[in-house]
Formats: C-alpha cells, sequence, structure tokens
C-alpha cells in the first residue's frame, strides 16, 4: 500500500470519526423539558442544532476531499516535472550528439 493510500486512508477514518462524534453528539438527549411549549421550543431548536452539525459535516467531509484532491494532484505535478526535466535531458543529449556528428560529417567532406 502506498503512502498516498495509506494518508487518504487515515484521512478518511478521521472524518468518518469525527461525523459520527457530532452526529453523536446532535442526538444526545439532554433533560426533557416538562411543559408541551418548551417540548416544541426544544424540538425545533434540537433540529435545528442537528442541522447545523450536518451541514457542518459535510462542510468538513468537502474540506478534506478537496485536501485530498489537491495532495494528488502535487504529488503528479511533481511526477510530470521529473518527467519533463528528462525529457529535456535528453533532447540536449541528443542534440549535442547529433551537432557532433554533422561536425564530423563536414570535416570528412573537406
Amino acid at each position: 500500500m502506498s503512502s498516498d493510500m495509506q494518508y487518504e486512508d487515515s484521512v478518511s477514518i478521521m472524518v468518518l470519526e469525527n461525523i459520527k462524534n457530532k452526529l453523536l453528539h446532535a442526538f444526545r438527549t439532554s433533560s426533557e423539558p416538562q411543559n408541551p411549549a418548551e417540548t416544541v421550543t426544544h424540538s425545533v431548536g434540537k433540529s435545528l442544532q442537528v442541522n447545523e452539525e450536518l451541514r457542518r459535516a459535510k462542510i468538513d467531509g468537502a474540506i478534506t476531499w478537496l485536501r485530498t484532491e489537491l495532495l494528488e494532484m502535487r504529488s503528479q505535478d511533481r511526477q510530470l516535472a521529473q518527467t519533463l526535466l528528462g525529457l529535456n535531458k535528453e533532447i540536449q543529449r541528443l542534440r549535442r550528439e547529433s551537432g557532433s556528428l554533422l561536425l564530423e560529417e563536414d570535416t570528412e567532406n573537406l
């Protein structure tokens, strides 16, 4: 398993744990209100809190996904840069070789 895959796995595990903890926290029951008006208010407040927690969990997940994608892009950039540098070296070597061959042909023709 590559280090990138291990990193992605550990990030995914952390994100899932974070979401799980937020959901557990959101659904934890606090002391129940006694009268019906308090129950409705408490229920609406709890619903808003749950929605907020879910929204934050989604945002956290999206940010984590973006970080993972950016890390992958950075890795691909480095690989591409290495490939391009290698190609440039090879082109320069071939130019030197062809230049020296042209010089040899010119001296032979004289």
